[in-house]
């Protein structure tokens, strides 16, 4: 049975979704899961539940990483956290895979610096994002592990992407494109540029430059760009949904009769709202550490978070970590860690 590592200690409200997610997954879905964080909480929120046939483990975390802590300092400071505790079942092969909503940026450092480091050749590890676009999910990395990038890392961005998508995805022969603000070869920075180059010499359909009208009308599969401008962009995407969402429902308040086409209408917006709806997916793949790594967001509820363990199994069902390592060789020569980066 697969076994997933659950940071109970992870989101904005834990360990209320926490527990509550896992419970869900380990009772939907063949897994059994570890919750890592107090014992004591986790017992008394675990009251709440049914438990029976379901296979359910708690594992003590002292310490708690917090949303606004730094990563560089609390990967020292704080080895007995949750994150760190979870990241080291998957390291000791004790889990299959970790699942958090807690701090994106201390996720990323501890799990490349202190347990389960890099796959061999990796430049650096890339946040992905994944959304539904027109029935079919689109991967976009980097999503912020990397504000500052090189050419060659959105090289190996694309590689990862694509075989996450082609395996734990199920996307047959995915589409690669290179986010910029043209179509055109030799739109973009110097870094786009230089990239496309690259990626455009790897044994994957890469379709070149894209924009962003063209990655919502989902004419893509894999979306890769630097972890600045990605950040910026899924987030842009979010807020726009609500944005929209807001609009609409003002607009059909304002009136008697869109009042009354409003309440005829909301099984439609309903199923539109579920096609955009991230928590569907729930959360999406650390990619380039050696181990499965899935984070959610912070405000998940216990639906997203149990999707997000779901998506976890999934990547392990599929051995995504292979698919990556094989990608990866494609590379000829796997580039060495940059001598700025110091691993301990």
């Amino acid at each position: 049975m697969i076994r997933i590592a659950v940071d109970a200690m992870g989101s904005d409200r834990y360990p209320v979704p926490d527990v509550a997610g896992a419970v869900i997954a380990a009772r939907q879905i063949n897994c059994a899961v570890l919750l890592v964080g107090d014992r004591g909480r986790i017992h008394q929120e675990l009251r709440r539940h049914d438990l029976s046939g379901i296979r359910v483990e708690v594992i003590h975390a002292d310490q708690v990483i917090a949303m606004d802590e730094k990563p560089a300092v609390v990967g020292k400071s704080k080895p007995g956290s949750s994150i760190h505790v979870g990241l080291d079942l998957v390291r000791s092969g004790q889990a299959d895979a970790f699942v958090t909503a807690g701090n994106t940026g201390a996720v990323h450092a501890v799990a490349m610096l202190y347990t389960l480091r890099r796959i061999p050749g990796v430049r650096r590890p890339a946040l992905s994002a994944i959304f539904p676009i027109f029935g079919k999910r689109l991967t976009f990395l980097d999503v912020g592990a990397n504000a500052d990038c090189r050419p060659e890392w959105l090289a190996q961005f694309a590689l990862m992407g694509e075989a996450y998508a082609s395996t734990t995805l199920n996307i047959q022969s995915p589409s690669v494109g290179l986010l910029a603000n043209g179509e055109e070869d030799g739109k973009g920075s110097e870094l786009i540029v230089s990239a496309g180059q690259i990626i455009r010499e790897l044994p994957i359909r890469f379709v070149g430059n894209v924009e962003p009208r063209q990655v919502l009308e989902g004419k893509v599969d894999v979306v890769v760009t630097d972890g600045f401008t990605g950040n910026i962009l899924v987030k842009t995407f979010e807020a726009s949904t609500r944005y929209l969402a807001r609009v609409i429902r003002d607009e059909l308040r304002s009136g008697v009769f869109t009042s009354v086409g409003g309440l005829l209408a909301r099984p439609a917006f309903e199923r539109a709202r579920a096609r955009v709806n991230t928590a569907e997916i729930g959360g999406a793949p650390l990619l380039g550490v050696n181990g499965v790594v899935v984070i959610a967001h912070g405000s998940s509820d216990s639906a997203a978070l149990a999707n997000a363990i779901r998506q976890a199994v999934y990547a392990v069902e599929t051995d995504a970590l292979q698919a990556i390592q094989t990608r990866l060789a494609l590379i000829a020569s796997p580039a060495p860690a940059d001598r700025s980066e110091k691993d301990e």
